[in-house]
C-alpha cells in the first residue's frame, strides 16, 4: 500500500497509553508550522484533553528533524490586513494560555529546531525535554517583526537578560545553553529522547492527579497573574510589526530564501 500524502494527513496525532496522552505536530515537510489550522487542532486537543479524567500527562511531540518553524509567514502575508493578522496571534495566545490552564502537566518533547512561536511553545509547556540535537531561536528581529509573543513565555522562563538576549540578537541558542538559561529541564541524547521523556511523564502520572492539579493551578496562579493580557498585548504589537513595512519586506525576503533586509 501506497503511503497516505501527507496533505490528507490530520495535522495532529493523538495517543493514549498509561495516563499519558501524545500530541504529535504532524507537518514535518513544514517544519510543523503554527498555521490557523495546526493552532485549532491544538486548542480542540488541549480542551478535550481538560476534560478528560483519564489523562495524567500530556507529552507534546513533533513530527520530522524539526520540533516547529513558528508560525507560517506565507499564511500571515496572504492575510494583508492588520486585523486578520491579529485575529491569528489572538488564536495563538489563547491556545498558549491554555497550556497552564490545563489540570495536567504538559512535557514538551524536543527533538530538533524549535524557532520563534516554536520556540514560544516549547517554553509555554510545564516541562521540556530536549535531545543533544535540538536548538532555540527567536530570530523575528532580523527579519523585522520583533518575536513579542515569543518573548510572554521566554520571559517568563528565562532571567530577562538571557531572554532578552535571544529576543534583541536572534542568536541561536544550543541545547546545554537552553539547559543553563532555564529554558528546558533536561538534555539527552538524541537516541534516549524517547525513554527519556517517557520515564518522566511515567513519574508524573504516577502522582495523585487532584493534588498535582490544583498544585499546578495555584503555582501559575501566583506566578503569572496576567498572562492572557500579556499575550493580548505581544499579539497586537507583533501583528503590527507584520503589517509594517519593515515587516513585509521581511517576509518577502524570509520567504524567498534572500539574507535579512540590510544584512550584507
Amino acid at each position: 500500500m501506497s503511503a497516505v500524502p501527507q496533505a490528507e494527513q490530520p495535522v495532529l496525532l493523538r495517543e493514549d497509553r498509561d495516563g499519558v496522552a501524545t500530541l504529535t505536530l504532524n507537518r514535518p515537510q513544514q517544519m510543523n508550522l503554527l498555521t490557523g489550522e495546526m493552532l485549532s487542532a491544538l486548542q480542540q486537543a488541549f480542551d478535550a484533553i481538560a476534560k478528560d479524567a483519564k489523562v495524567r500527562v500530556v507529552v507534546l511531540a513533533a513530527g520530522g528533524k524539526g520540533f516547529c518553524a513558528g508560525h507560517d509567514l506565507k499564511e500571515i502575508r496572504a492575510l494583508k490586513e492588520l486585523p486578520k493578522i491579529e485575529g491569528l496571534f489572538a488564536q495563538c495566545g489563547r491556545m498558549m494560555a491554555t497550556i497552564p490552564k490545563l489540570p495536567q502537566p504538559v512535557i514538551a518533547k524536543v527533538q530538533g529546531a524549535a524557532a520563534a512561536a516554536g520556540c514560544q511553545l516549547v517554553a509555554q509547556c510545564d516541562l521540556a525535554v530536549a535531545s543533544d540535537a535540538a536548538k532555540f531561536v527567536t530570530s523575528g528581529v532580523s527579519w523585522g517583526f520583533f518575536c513579542s509573543t515569543p518573548g510572554v513565555a521566554v520571559g517568563r522562563n528565562l532571567l530577562r537578560k538571557h531572554a532578552l538576549e535571544m529576543l534583541l540578537t536572534g542568536d541561536v541558542v544550543g541545547p546545554q545553553q537552553a539547559l543553563q538559561w532555564g529554558l528546558v529541564n533536561r538534555v539527552v541524547p538524541a537516541a534516549e529522547l524517547d525513554a527519556a521523556t517517557a520515564e518522566l511523564a511515567a513519574q508524573l502520572a504516577a502522582k495523585p492527579p487532584a493534588t498535582v492539579a490544583a498544585g499546578k493551578r495555584a503555582f501559575y496562579q501566583q506566578m503569572d497573574m496576567s498572562l492572557e493580557k500579556a499575550y493580548e498585548l505581544a499579539g497586537k504589537v507583533i501583528a503590527a510589526s507584520f503589517a509594517h513595512e519593515e515587516g513585509r519586506q521581511g517576509m518577502d525576503a524570509f520567504i524567498d530564501k534572500r539574507p535579512p533586509p540590510g544584512k550584507k
